[in-house]
């Protein structure tokens, strides 16, 4: 079915304010023709959510046309960026697509932008540099500042708008990223959709009475400013035109608090109940609609006017219509869509040429000089990793040799900067971010594991984006540096991980995980960085780091590990061999998602017996799922129960002799495997 072809005033999507004293009458009316095509749209969107056509919930952004609308038809759409909030239907409108597409979107059927896997208004559009957006707030920030800055290296003078609300304000994302935009200089315009409630909360309960919240930006070298945007249209705009220009021409981010309206409830579930009396009588008194409404009527008369809002009118019913009738989606492909597809091998220099004896630290060294030797687009980032080199070393003298601008120092702010890898890797660069220990990577859980994961899925853009976790215990490191956090984060679909144990397989790894058009987690254990010398050279093969690599053959049992605990397994194996005669068919498992199985499926349909060893706690333990996974399939061959053999359920304890007794030894493993057999 043909599209509905849109009113001609619908046509120019850009605006700047001298405009409005060349041609008053066309320019006044065109602003309306926009904030009223996005309020007309909201109302319906809530009308045909009350009637059950619209499943889930609305939100609407009734009362925030005067700031968005202008803002959008400011920006430069061929190069900028932004993030919309569910209170921007006018941007979404403004800046690409349609309006059936942007109905669909709400209908959740086979014509959605996100393929109905995320519902409201939480769609982008990822060719042209519209971020979607994720329910926690703040959180789209940072990204906003990645892409942002990825536009800025590639040599195009963009700007990125990113918004939050009032309520958002308060949370921690914000804060970093606008102290990450003004330490990296960001050419970012943030802006505060301060409509005084978040959900029922009222400002005066978000923070202290009398705070004004632009004013926070000096705290961060910010220039700042307060915007009403519940006044005249024109000076509107020309503040916003300014903004975005001083913005675009120094390469500095910008806070601007606008004052707005929500003249409906959180969402349409809603009741408002929360409101004082004659509240929100006084929200509709200062709704901008009607007067900007009145300024066209006065400047072009109101039979232009009408007859807009007639055009206007018929051309969203229309565009209902089609959207009403557009299939339900299917749910086939959801599961093979949760990864981005695979991609060619790049054509990497078969360097270094000669075996080179090198620990695992260096091998990774290694890895990260060929990537950035070899391929432009990538970046190595994280805490430490200049002058210092990291605090492993992995990355020493990689400053000095590339230089700043690929391999910088970042804040401590993990949850910002990993959004901020994801906003350059969605934007066409490849980010290697480093996690000075794996458990800090807590700290950026959403991030990764709702943002990045997620984001093939909910919109179809890659996000070719590598995090090495320097994770394990062993070294007296204590709880909060010493975790093994494979089962947390690779449980969240659209995570790939690696985990080499070898100097050779941990340099395949970076280069496999690099050139994967989605997020992996690299887990390196910290007790393999410098435990021994090993060849590493280049290897056609290097991406079978994503099968499993048998280390023994045997026969009594298939043996399965990974990362340190690969090495207690040959030492255990050894000595089973020599006082026992028993053999086992011993595997590196190497990557941890996704899993591939068939090798050690057909190796337990001969042996009947499964070992599996991890350094993670045994409750919840990645062993788990690699037990179920493998006996659902031979359960009925199973000659003896799997062992499971794990750290304890407990906090990582600091003192050598309590963190032995915590975690598996040669010994325990040799016990436990001793007690099974007999």
């Amino acid at each position: 079915m043909a599209l509905p072809i849109p009113p001609a005033i619908f046509a120019a999507r850009h605006l700047r304010s001298a405009e409005f004293e060349q041609s008053p009458a066309d320019t006044l009316l065109r602003v309306y023709a926009w904030m009223h095509l996005a309020r007309v749209s909201d109302n319906r969107i809530l009308e045909l959510f009350r009637q059950g056509l619209i499943r889930g919930t609305v939100t609407g952004g009734q009362g925030n046309e005067a700031l968005i609308v202008p803002l959008a038809l400011l920006a430069d759409k061929a190069v900028d960026t932004a993030s919309f909030t569910h209170r921007d239907a006018g941007g979404h409108l403004i800046w690409s697509g349609d309006m059936v597409t942007h109905l669909n979107q709400y209908f959740a059927n086979a014509g959605s932008p996100t393929k109905a896997r995320e519902g409201n208004i939480h769609h982008g559009d990822p060719a042209n540099r519209s971020v979607p957006m994720i329910s926690h707030l703040g959180a789209m920030l940072s990204v906003v500042a990645g892409v942002t800055d990825s536009q800025r290296r590639q040599g195009r003078s963009a700007v990125g708008y990113a918004f939050f609300g009032d309520g958002g304000s308060s949370t921690g994302d914000v804060h970093e990223t606008l102290n990450l935009a003004s330490l990296l200089s960001l050419p970012v315009l943030f802006v505060i959709e301060n409509n005084h409630y978040a959900y029922s909360t009222p400002e005066h309960e978000q923070y202290a009475p009398g705070t004004e919240l632009w004013r926070r930006a000096a705290g961060y070298g910010i220039e700042s400013l307060p915007l009403d945007c519940t006044g005249d249209i024109v000076e509107i705009t020309r503040t916003l035109e300014s903004a975005i220009a001083k913005v675009r021409a120094t390469s500095r981010p910008m806070l601007i608090e606008a004052n707005v309206l929500r003249l409906r409830g959180h969402a349409a579930y809603d009741t408002c109940d929360y409101l004082k009396p004659g509240e929100n009588e006084a929200f509709l008194a200062r709704d901008p609609l009607p007067r900007v409404r009145a300024a066209a009527v006065a400047a072009a008369g109101a039979e232009r006017v009408e007859a807009v809002e007639a055009e206007t009118g018929a051309f969203l019913e229309a565009c209902i219509k089609i959207a009403l009738a557009t299939p339900r989606p299917s749910p086939a492909g959801m599961e093979a869509e949760v990864f981005a597809p695979a991609t060619d091998p790049y054509p990497w220099r078969p360097e270094p040429a000669a075996p080179t004896p090198l620990n695992l630290a260096q091998a990774l060294n290694l890895g990260l000089r060929k990537i950035l030797t070899e391929r432009p687009e990538s970046l190595v980032l994280g805490q430490d990793i200049g002058t210092y080199g990291g605090a492993f070393k992995v990355t020493e003298h990689l400053l000095r040799d590339f230089g700043r601008s690929r391999v910088f120092n970042t804040p401590l702010a993990e949850s910002a900067c990993t959004g901020y890898a994801i906003g350059l890797a969605f934007n066409g660069h490849r980010p290697i971010e480093e996690f000075q220990f794996s458990d800090f990577a807590t700290e950026a859980v959403t991030q990764i594991t709702l943002n990045a994961a997620t984001m093939h899925f909910r919109s179809g853009a890659a996000c070719p984006l590598v995090l090495r976790f320097p994770c394990g215990g062993g070294l007296t490191f204590g709880s909060f540096h010493s975790q093994e956090l494979e089962s947390l984060f690779l449980s969240m679909p659209g995570i790939k991980g690696l985990y080499p144990s070898t100097p050779q397989d941990a340099f395949n790894a970076l280069l496999a995980a690099y050139e994967d058009d989605n997020p992996v987690i690299l887990f390196e254990h910290k007790a393999l960085y410098r435990r021994n010398r090993a060849p590493v050279v280049w290897d056609p093969k290097y991406r079978d780091i994503w099968l499993p690599r048998r280390l023994r053959v045997g026969d009594f049992a298939t043996f399965v590990t990974y990362g340190e605990m690969v090495h207690l397994a040959e030492e255990a194996a050894t000595y089973f061999v020599d006082e026992y005669e028993i053999s086992f068919d011993l595997f590196d498992l190497r990557a941890l998602a996704p899993l591939q199985l068939d090798t050690i499926r057909e190796s337990l349909a001969r042996t009947g017996r499964l070992i599996v060893l991890h350094e993670g706690r045994r409750t919840h333990g990645f062993g788990a799922e690699l037990v179920a996974r493998l006996a659902e399939d031979h359960f009925a061959a199973l000659q003896a129960p799997p062992l499971r053999i794990a750290s304890l359920d407990l906090p990582v304890p600091f003192a050598p002799e309590l963190e032995q007794a915590f975690r598996p030894t040669k010994e325990k493993i040799i016990e436990r495997i001793a007690a099974w057999i007999g």
